[in-house]
């Protein structure tokens, strides 16, 4: 088990920087970046500190599943995150998904909300609008969905998914693992 890719990836599905994780859990950025390519290891209460920002147990942890034969997947199992800055909740639908090919998220705008702007990538994406109405800047051209309607798109250019709805907007969302 590589743990420094393990933490790296709960950190990513987290949605927080190096230096972010370091600032709850009193430690640099250096230092979260080393523990993560598995450079050096924590004492046994930094990575419970670790763990704990991350919201997981020890044994969750270090829990050996197979999710490969894993089918279907309940509510309790996806992980929440919200952004009240920018108005957005972010929820991802299978635990290991920054793990596999394809990662499903909802993702759900509050009115005027919106999602980072992401760099190009090789990743392919797919939206599905659930309800209201977004806007994708892919580029410099921007392209508007609404209720039922869905986005496919290569992210070979810089991209962000608004709300354009004056109200809550919900999306489905599926990118492939070249994102990163």
């Amino acid at each position: 088990m590589d743990i420094g890719e393990k933490l790296r990836n709960l950190r990513v599905q987290k949605n927080l920087t190096q230096e972010e994780l370091g600032e709850r859990t009193d430690l640099t950025k250096g230092y979260i970046s080393q523990l993560e390519r598995d450079l050096s290891s924590p004492s046994m209460e930094t990575f419970f500190t670790i763990l704990e920002v991350l919201g997981v147990t020890p044994e969750e942890f270090f829990r050996e599943e197979n999710a490969q034969h894993q089918v279907v997947y309940r509510e309790e199992d996806s992980t929440l995150y919200y952004d009240e800055e920018n108005g957005y909740e972010l929820k991802w639908l299978i635990p290991d998904s920054n793990e596999k090919e394809m990662e499903p998220v909802l993702l759900t705008f509050d009115k005027a909300g919106e999602y980072k702007t992401f760099e190009p990538s090789l990743a392919e994406t797919f939206i599905y609008v659930l309800e209201g109405s977004v806007a994708l800047t892919l580029g410099e051209t921007q392209y508007k969905a609404r209720k039922g309607q869905s986005i496919y798109y290569q992210a070979t250019e810089p991209h962000q998914l608004k709300n354009i709805a004056g109200k809550k907007s919900r999306v489905l969302v599926v990118v492939t693992d070249s994102y990163l």
